[in-house]
């Protein structure tokens, strides 16, 4: 069976051989590549829907395991607020267990800012830039020019499978 670039590659082959073969031959060889090439494109399209398909779900189950990694998460913390609340109620700051031992201990020194508009300007850190390109492509639909070398608007064309 021919693959797509095959087919793709014997179409351009007859074309450029046109000149060689009589119309009736030539229109008949071309169609039933053509019909070939169709058949085929439409099962590449038909193998894309299905990786898509695929590609999606994998999406989803993602989506379904962060939301359930979250969640345990968030228990977890609840449960270790919840020891620590009742260990300092009854005055305890350690319990040493069979397998594990639970103390409460200092975590390192942090920052709380109260109000950031206070603190000097050495303590921030400089940001960069960053290009509005979603501004610059309407500015440049708008007929908008731009130095020369700098930006334009570009057209590009791909597949889309219906």
């Amino acid at each position: 069976m021919a693959v797509l670039y095959k087919l793709a590659d014997n179409y351009n082959h007859v074309v450029d051989m046109a000149d060689q073969l009589d119309d009736g031959t030539l229109r008949d060889t071309l169609d039933s590549i053509k019909d070939a090439f169709d058949v085929k494109a439409e099962n590449v399209a038909k193998a894309v829907k299905e990786i898509e398909g695929q590609a999606n779900m994998i999406d989803e189950e993602i989506k379904r395991l962060t939301k359930r990694k979250t969640t345990m998460k968030n228990n977890a913390k609840s449960m270790k607020v919840y020891l620590q609340e009742q260990m300092e109620r009854v005055g305890t700051r350690k319990v040493q267990g069979e397998l594990l031992t639970v103390a409460i201990q200092k975590n390192a020194p942090s920052v709380r800012v109260i109000d950031e508009r206070k603190i000097p300007e050495e303590y921030f850190i400089p940001q960069p830039s960053k290009l509005d390109k979603t501004q610059l492509k309407t500015e440049l639909k708008n007929g908008v020019e731009m130095p020369e070398g700098s930006a334009e608007l570009i057209q590009t064309e791909s597949v889309r499978i219906r």
